[in-house]
């Protein structure tokens, strides 16, 4: 089940469900305009967000923000017609490729045989849309490259673009006046390849990108939000490990056992599954 959760004066947020991909959808209120962060896996999961937050009085957003082009994050734009939908320039690319696309399950399983989609996602689509498939693929209506800045009115919402191996067109949310940092996907894997994967090089250069800012909390879109302390467990444990992979020559068992001996105690299955993907991108 969902629940409508609130951080400081102006975020609120949906919690993630797995079995669908429900991501966590944000909202940033301030006193003159409601900025939404994501539009939801279906128009479903966007109405159920909104109709939750009119029960506190949160008015609906003016405008949509979107981390990226997976379809989790985007199928929900179509049920917010009057909001304005903003994405990076990368972002509004890869969606017109989902234009022309199919969405029975004849057609998803087709594009799982050739690889251009994954069983993950094919299942959760099939979940969230058990009985109708009115799928429909809504462009943003403003688009940008690197950076947009929006005053909600007494709060203030940095949007960049930040890239990272699960999808190069990621962008973050800083809620400055918060110290909130949405995270979305970027600092998760590339699940699209062959072999779920990190690459050293593009890790280190996102998590230098992500240390700029001055956060006391992080949200990645599917677990629940993480301290600064968790936040920075988890970078020091992608930077060790990305490390011991550049030393090692992306050898698994050399990089274990290095990493056993920084820590001083047996791998966690993270741990071990973060090593994994290091070598599937070395």
């Amino acid at each position: 089940m969902h629940s409508i959760k609130k951080i400081g004066k102006s975020f609120w947020y949906i919690t993630p469900i797995s079995e669908t991909d429900r991501p966590i959808l944000g909202m940033v209120v301030g006193n003159n305009k409601t900025l939404m962060i994501d539009s939801g896996n279906s128009e479903s999961h966007a109405h159920y967000f909104l109709k939750e937050l009119s029960k506190m009085e949160v008015p609906n957003p003016d405008m949509v923000v979107l981390t990226h082009w997976h379809w989790d994050h985007i199928f929900g734009l179509s049920a917010l017609s009057n909001t304005v939908s903003i994405a990076s320039k990368d972002t509004k690319n890869e969606m017109e490729k989902l234009i022309p696309l199919s969405w029975s399950d004849e057609a998803i399983d087709a594009r799982v045989k050739e690889g251009t989609e994954i069983e993950f996602c094919a299942k959760a689509m099939k979940n969230e849309f058990k009985d109708h498939r009115d799928i429909k693929i809504v462009l943003p209506d403003v688009t940008f490259t690197k950076q947009i800045e929006m005053d909600l009115g007494g709060v203030t919402c940095i949007v960049r673009h930040v890239g990272g191996d699960h999808a190069a067109d990621s962008v973050i949310v800083y809620i400055k006046e918060e110290k909130i940092l949405f995270l979305g996907d970027c600092i998760y894997p590339d699940i699209f390849s062959k072999k779920e994967n990190y690459t050293i090089s593009e890790t280190l250069r996102l998590l230098n990108e992500l240390e700029t800012f001055d956060a006391d909390i992080y949200i990645p879109s599917h677990q629940q939000p993480i301290s600064k302390e968790e936040f920075n467990q988890e970078v020091a444990m992608l930077r060790t490990i990305a490390k011991y992979t550049d030393i090692c020559g992306g050898d698994k068992q050399k990089i274990i056992e290095e990493y056993e001996k920084y820590v001083n105690r047996e791998l966690t299955e993270d741990e071990m599954e973060t090593i994994t993907d290091f070598v599937n991108g070395y």
